[in-house]
């Protein structure tokens, strides 16, 4: 088992619904993390995302929520079943769920922090943030890096990569092909 996943999930064409994914972006652009730390772009989730979530002992899982909350509210949330979690996206919610309910079946869950953003709709389509949610992504960042340490033992080191409040995000997704 490896130690710890920071996982981002969503979907970067539909503006807030993707600011897990904007959250591991800047984390990989601006930080170094101590070794057994992994980040992964988790997309919108689902059952394809088990064997990897599977073989870690902690899990941050970084996503938005529609829980009627002020755009860019930001929550930790220690979830023990699927049930536990707030309300997620239509875009993945489905297979999220179920690769949690899995888990948890399987017997194979890992410790867990839920950070989640509240935003205001996914009915819009673009690459970028809404500013309310925008706005707090160097707060999200900083949560993530304080729940790394908490973890591990350990803290991240940041890299000055990219100006705190100032990142660029590149859509296009990296694919490893086996």
């Amino acid at each position: 088992m490896k130690p710890l996943l920071i996982l981002g999930i969503g979907n970067v064409i539909m503006q807030d619904e993707g600011v897990g994914i904007h959250v591991v972006r800047q984390l990989e652009q601006t930080e170094r993390f101590p070794e057994g730390v992994d980040l992964l772009d988790g997309a919108t989730g689902g059952y394809f995302l088990l064997g990897d979530v599977t073989g870690y002992e902690h899990l941050i899982l970084i996503d938005a929520t529609l829980d009627s909350l002020p755009p860019g509210t930001i929550r930790v949330i220690r979830p023990r079943y699927a049930d536990d979690y707030p309300p997620l996206l239509s875009a993945h919610e489905f297979g999220l769920k179920n690769m949690l309910d899995a888990m948890t079946f399987l017997e194979r869950m890992p410790e867990t922090h839920l950070v989640v953003v509240s935003v205001r709709e996914v009915t819009e389509l673009g690459l970028s943030l809404t500013p309310e949610v925008a706005a707090v992504v160097p707060e999200v960042v900083q949560t993530v890096k304080r729940i790394v340490a908490e973890v591990m033992g350990e803290e991240c080191v940041s890299t000055g990569a990219v100006a705190e409040g100032d990142y660029s995000f590149d859509p296009t997704p990296v694919y490893d092909v086996i």
